[in-house]
């Protein structure tokens, strides 16, 4: 199996598509994947972005940033995807592929790639990224409606959601970690034989 370096990224943005809105945060988190299989999280990234684009007053509310103040203050997309892909590099282990990781990934990936393609620069994740929604229905046998981060929780054992930080991506992208290891961790376990098997 080709040895990965996980990394859990969350991001938030002014409205529901990239392209005529734009990624305003980004949040990311190691897991790291030891060779004996032990699970660790690790180095953390945030960075906020200048909006360049569209803004849809009710993405905004979610992710309680200031538009103003990143207009002001937020650094330029093409100097945030640089700093993302240098930490990128820095943080992936030698002879490992980083992986991104998202909870509804789609979603999340599609802002960074967009971001990278926009650049025209390479995207230091390629072209796919992995789903702890999908990788949660299949490890715990759920619904793909009961893959929400509350029922994982519970199922998982972790700590509540702390809903003052919700919706920060730096936030985010921890809680996801946390999510990421529980399930690998759940995958890896050894299996017991039922009494009827």
């Amino acid at each position: 199996m080709p040895a990965v370096t996980w990394f859990c990224v969350d991001i938030e943005c002014s409205g529901p598509v990239p392209g005529l809105y734009d990624m305003v945060s980004l949040g990311a988190v190691v897991v790291n994947d030891a060779e004996d299989g032990t699970l660790s999280l690790g180095e953390s990234f945030y960075i906020e972005l200048r909006p360049e684009a569209g803004m849809d007053p009710e993405a905004m509310a979610v992710n309680g940033l200031d538009y103003a103040l990143l207009l002001r203050e937020g650094v330029p997309r093409g100097e945030a995807i640089r700093q993302l892909a240098t930490w990128v590099k820095a943080q992936t282990r030698p002879g490992t592929k980083p992986v991104f990781v998202g909870h509804n990934a789609p979603f999340d990936w599609s802002f960074v790639a967009w971001c990278y393609a926009a650049e025209a620069l390479p995207n230091p994740f390629g072209y796919k990224a992995f789903d702890t929604k999908a990788f949660s229905a299949g490890v715990l046998g759920l619904h793909w409606l009961d893959t929400n981060k509350e029922n994982l929780s519970v199922a998982l054992g972790l700590p509540d959601e702390d809903h003052g930080k919700k919706h920060r991506a730096d936030y985010d992208a921890w809680y996801q970690a946390l999510i990421l290891k529980g399930l690998l961790e759940r995958q890896r376990a050894p299996r017991t034989s039922s009494p009827t098997e």
